[in-house]
């Protein structure tokens, strides 16, 4: 994983050398140079890669790609090198430049520019940088503290800014001639992520076959930069990303769906750079396919959410529900009620302490039984409506009668001369009904036998 520039080149800020030579080397390395010509012959002639009958690594074509991926990064941290060599140098004349203009390529345009004029209204700046920074420029310019730079030293900062100018074309060149070959080599990884980045991919995999045994969460991060927060909190730091943040389709992406888009792009482009190390697909029609599939995913996570229907009431039931009523049931209800000394168990009396079975509070509280003034913890209990029922019911059983007769009952009658007489009840029912009955009492009141005539 490439490192961060920032972080690597730490101590590019104390560079302060007389020398240009001894700063920048690599363009006069045989690497560079040896390069260089490969790629402007490449460029002059057509891709002579086919696609049957090689083995991929073994093409020199495909080498020379895989060189020049390295060789731009050479050329970017280069480039960052001459950058504080000049910035270095141009300090004295406009310090506040280098917080103006932040991109190499540009403050070297500028500074070869303006040059040693002390008048920006004099220089036209148009086509270096924007209307509204060029205006910030010339207003800073008018003031500040900066002399004019000696002869010497303004001409090697010139011919720094010339070499960081030739440093930058150079890359360019080379990023052209990636992206010219990688259609033939990865046709399907170019056609999701773009030629550039399926060339930087490639090459800091180290090949398309690295890349295609890479899983998908380490293709995510290839190219991302290692932040060094000097020991704050990383829970603000944003998500880390590579490559896959420079494709077009992470940049149209909103913000809250970055990360899952980014995640969707690493794994297509893993399943096509393993087509294209096979030569599975020599047209690209796969890779189409699988960025077509991430647009429309990435599209239909951007519809809003339907619209919440209300939800109707239940159809009511028209048959009687199963619920047990009647006698029995309300004669377990009341077996299984809240008695009284439960209900005065469960209050409690605004500031009064309530006994328990332990004392002190420990135990089960008994509530307000007996704070009624009886010093008694039991409470009488009432008779219920079904016990009155009950034993209503048991006593017109076993004492009382329904006033029917029949041949088999009798009765007794106390008399207190001839004490207990037995007669029969039909008998004298029939006697009633005859009409010639008469009845005798006696003078002491005594019970007298009923006799037909």
């Amino acid at each position: 994983m490439e490192e961060d520039i920032d972080g690597d080149l730490a101590d590019l800020e104390s560079l302060n050398y007389e020398d240009l030579d001894s700063v920048s080397k690599l363009q006069k390395t045989q690497r560079y140079n040896d390069i260089m010509q490969k790629v402007e012959d490449a460029l002059q002639t057509d891709s002579n890669i086919s696609n049957q009958g090689f083995v991929l690594e073994d093409d020199p074509e495909y080498q020379l790609i895989v060189e020049c991926n390295a060789l731009s990064v050479d050329i970017e941290n280069e480039i960052i090198i001459i950058h504080n060599f000049i910035r270095d140098k141009y300090r004295l004349k406009f310090p506040e430049l280098e917080s103006l203009v932040h991109h190499p390529i540009d403050y070297a345009r500028v500074v070869k520019k303006i040059g040693n004029e002390v008048d920006l209204t004099l220089v036209d700046l148009e086509g270096l940088l924007p209307s509204a920074v060029i205006m910030v420029v010339s207003v800073t310019a008018s003031t500040t503290s900066g002399k004019p730079l000696p002869e010497e030293i303004l001409q090697k900062t010139i011919d720094a800014c010339d070499r960081a100018l030739a440093l930058d074309s150079a890359k360019k060149m080379v990023l052209t001639f990636v992206e010219s070959r990688m259609g033939h080599i990865a046709p399907n990884l170019s056609a999701i992520v773009g030629s550039a980045v399926a060339a930087k991919l490639m090459g800091t995999a180290g090949g398309l076959v690295a890349l295609a045994k890479m899983p998908a969460c380490n293709v995510q991060l290839l190219g991302a930069k290692k932040k060094n927060l000097a020991g704050f909190s990383t829970a603000t730091s944003q998500f880390r990303v590579g490559y896959i943040e420079q494709t077009e389709i992470f940049q149209s992406t909103p913000p809250p769906l970055k990360m899952r888009a980014c995640r969707l792009i690493s794994a297509k482009s893993t399943l096509a750079a393993r087509v294209d190390s096979t030569m599975g697909d020599p047209t690209g029609k796969t890779g189409r396919v699988f960025k077509d599939e991430i647009l429309k995913k990435i599209e239909k996570w951007q519809e809003p959410p339907p619209a919440k229907q209300p939800k109707p009431l239940p159809v009511p039931d028209s048959e009687p529900k199963k619920k047990r009523g009647g006698r029995r049931l309300r004669k377990m209800k009341e077996r299984y009620a809240t008695t009284e000394m439960r209900k005065l168990a469960n209050r409690m009396q605004f500031g009064v302490p309530e006994e328990s079975s332990l004392g002190d509070g420990l135990g089960e509280g008994y509530g307000m039984l007996g704070q009624a003034g009886s010093g008694k913890l039991r409470v009488s209990a009432a008779q219920s409506k079904l016990a009155a029922k009950v034993v209503k019911k048991f006593k017109e059983k076993r004492y009382g009668s329904s006033g029917a007769t029949s041949g088999l009952t009798s009765s007794l009658a106390f008399t207190p001369v001839q004490g207990i007489e037995l007669s029969n009840p039909q008998a004298h029912l029939n006697q009633l009904g005859s009409g010639t009955q008469s009845t005798y009492f006696s003078e002491t009141g005594t019970f007298s036998k009923i006799r037909k005539n």
